[in-house]
């Protein structure tokens, strides 16, 4: 593909993102545990979410880009020091190569030049501190009150500190117990090769640019920095300047001028598997900017669990499902771990959603491994949108049942 494009259709955009995204699966050319370290290392980050309808946000992303994926690889990533848990736009698990770019964040908050949430004393957090070091990894419960003398050692505020700790720099996660987090003072977890210099502001923004549209195939400035406080200007310029550099292309998408690097461009040039379907986590990398989606996918998603339940319109947790390039639908499921039943609540179907047999193949098709994933064996469909949609799908619910 010549790098003198000047725009693209939404059909191509749709493409290079997803191939950037590495949606759908490919088949994994490496042992299951590397898989799954070279998607958190292509895709930058993977958002860690605590809600358990189904398995975990950050479970469910990888298995999507795995399909040999356990539960279980990430600890061994943490335990091995290949990723790391820190904040990118929200918590998430990060490869231990971009620990460096991590460092101009902790060093604002250190500083106080961005005002963490979760303020704390200096006697707090010196003696929060001091545990760790003197005693190894702790969790937040090791500071409850009937485990210390002193009265302020309370759960609360020790939670507190430790997050603050962490969010400076000076603490990391080791590991999780019971998805607890385990904290060990920075110096004792970091591997002595990482390079610890803080980044220059350009070479910060360049690292935010290239890592975006690596894993993102095109973007806008805003998009880069999203959720990233005080770097859209500096975001803004370096693009820029790598664009008269040549590092970087214009692309004209619907009059909005977008960012790509030159050789993602080549993506468009590798066939989208077709029939294919996802359903995928509302945390996925490919979702979390939901202007984006409507810009690129026509579709407008929110996720309703923040949501009063009476101004629901598709459920709890609705989860989007990808197919072929487009997003056609969402289902509001729950997995009842213990009876082995998944639940889908709400299946609702996007208005341009035509193909309705043969995505009810598809769907079908993708059902059986995502039950396994969730560890259920039966299935429960209880309401779609349209109505009469329901009728259609009994079969299928009858043959997974089976």
């Amino acid at each position: 593909m010549p790098n003198t494009m000047e725009s693209l259709s939404l059909d191509q955009v749709r493409k290079l993102v997803l191939h950037a995204q590495q949606l759908p699966t490919t088949i994994p050319q490496a042992s299951a545990v590397a898989t799954t370290q070279s998607v958190i290392q292509h895709l930058g980050y993977i958002q860690i979410d605590t809600i358990s309808a189904i398995e975990r946000a950050h479970h469910h992303t990888l298995w999507n880009r795995n399909p040999h994926y356990l539960p279980s690889h990430l600890d061994e990533l943490v335990a091995t020091k290949q990723v790391f848990e820190y904040w990118s736009h929200a918590a998430a698990y990060l490869p231990m190569t971009s620990y460096r770019y991590t460092l101009p964040r902790k060093q604002y908050i250190r500083s106080g030049q961005e005002k963490y949430w979760q303020q704390c004393s200096d006697r707090l957090l010196q003696m929060v501190y001091s545990r760790i070091e003197q005693e190894g990894p702790l969790m937040a419960k090791d500071f409850e009150p009937n485990r210390v003398k002193s009265a302020e050692w309370t759960a609360k505020p020790a939670k507190q500190a430790l997050e603050y700790l962490f969010m400076q720099g000076k603490l990391m996660v080791v590991q999780r117990n019971k998805f607890h987090k385990v904290y060990d003072i920075t110096a004792r977890v970091l591997p002595d090769e990482i390079d610890t210099s803080i980044p220059s502001p350009e070479e910060y923004a360049r690292f935010l640019i290239t890592q975006y549209l690596k894993a993102n195939g095109l973007g806008l400035a805003g998009e880069i920095a999203y959720l990233l406080k005080n770097t859209k200007p500096l975001v803004s310029t370096t693009l820029k300047e790598m664009t008269l550099s040549g590092e970087l292309q214009e692309i004209k998408v619907n009059n909005i001028l977008y960012h790509t690097l030159p050789s993602s461009l080549q993506l468009l040039n590798k066939p989208l598997a077709r029939n294919q379907l996802k359903i995928l986590s509302p945390f996925d990398n490919l979702l979390i900017q939901r202007k984006r989606m409507v810009q690129l996918f026509n579709y407008d998603y929110t996720i309703e669990c923040y949501v009063p339940e009476a101004k629901r319109q598709y459920g709890y947790f609705s989860l989007p499902i990808l197919w072929d390039d487009k997003l056609v639908a969402r289902m509001d499921c729950k997995a009842e771990r213990k009876e082995g039943i998944l639940h889908i609540n709400h299946l609702a179907l996007e208005p341009s959603l035509t193909k309705k047999e043969d995505f009810a193949l598809a769907l079908k098709q993708e059902l059986i491994p995502f039950m396994a994933f969730n560890n259920c064996k039966r299935l429960q469909l209880h309401k779609t949108s349209p109505s009469n949609f329901k009728n259609e799908l009994k079969d299928m619910v009858k043959e997974l049942n089976h």
